[in-house]
């Protein structure tokens, strides 16, 4: 590096501005993450929300789980705990550390783990929830959902939230800030509309048996095709 040069900052790693927006919100600190899609739009997310007891939404969620239930992508184990206390066996998984301390914390059963990769109960979750957007987890909707199905019991359901109809669909790769710094190196991140749901259940050997909305918030739930 010569006089008078700087070296190009290094954008964080997803993950580490993640784990960060999570130890604000545990601390009770206002976290805002936002979300910058593949058209470089921004799209806020109140990440102190998910620390709460209970979000408006969640109640006709909870009560189609009356089963083991594997909550991917926890966070810090709002859905996890309320199964725990209505005496539903739940586990959740996240790939953040510090999800997972603050969902432990709160007394939900939970794991670091990444939904791809080796878990307990393979093949024998009678529930599966993708809730508060993780049906974007690894910018694949179709590659999630067949994955989803392979950790489901044969008669098992598996419960979506997805964005509102008329919503764009995407999948690609983003970045995501925490409040006023730097973005993220990219990574890959989707959306899936309501709308949209039906033709990439399809492409998972899945089918959508109900669908409902509560406090605007869209959920539909599938089984086997």
């Amino acid at each position: 590096m010569t006089a008078g040069t700087m070296a190009p900052a290094v954008a964080p790693a997803a993950l580490a501005v993640f784990d960060e927006a999570m130890r604000s919100a545990g601390a009770g600190r206002p976290s805002t993450l936002t979300i910058i899609d593949d058209r470089g739009t921004d799209h806020h997310v109140d990440a102190a929300a998910w620390c709460r007891s209970h979000l408006p939404g969640d109640r006709r969620l909870l009560a189609r789980c009356a089963g083991p239930t594997l909550d991917v992508g926890c966070g810090p184990g709002r859905l996890t705990r309320a199964l725990n206390r209505l005496g539903h066996p739940a586990l959740g998984i996240d790939v953040s550390a510090a999800a997972v301390r603050l969902a432990r914390a709160r007394g939900a059963t939970a794991l670091r783990r990444d939904v791809f990769g080796p878990l307990p109960g393979h093949g024998r979750w009678r529930h599966l929830l993708l809730a508060d957007g993780n049906i974007g987890i690894g910018g694949e909707p179709a590659a999630l959902l067949s994955r989803c199905r392979e950790l489901l019991s044969r008669d098992g359901l598996l419960h979506v939230e997805l964005a509102p109809p008329g919503t764009r669909s995407w999948s690609g790769y983003t970045r995501i800030r925490q409040g006023g710094r730097a973005p993220s190196a990219p990574f890959r991140w989707a959306q899936l509309a309501a709308g949209d749901l039906a033709e990439v259940a399809g492409a998972s050997a899945l089918q959508i048996s109900a669908t409902w909305t509560e406090a605007n918030r869209w959920f539909a739930t599938l089984t086997r095709a």
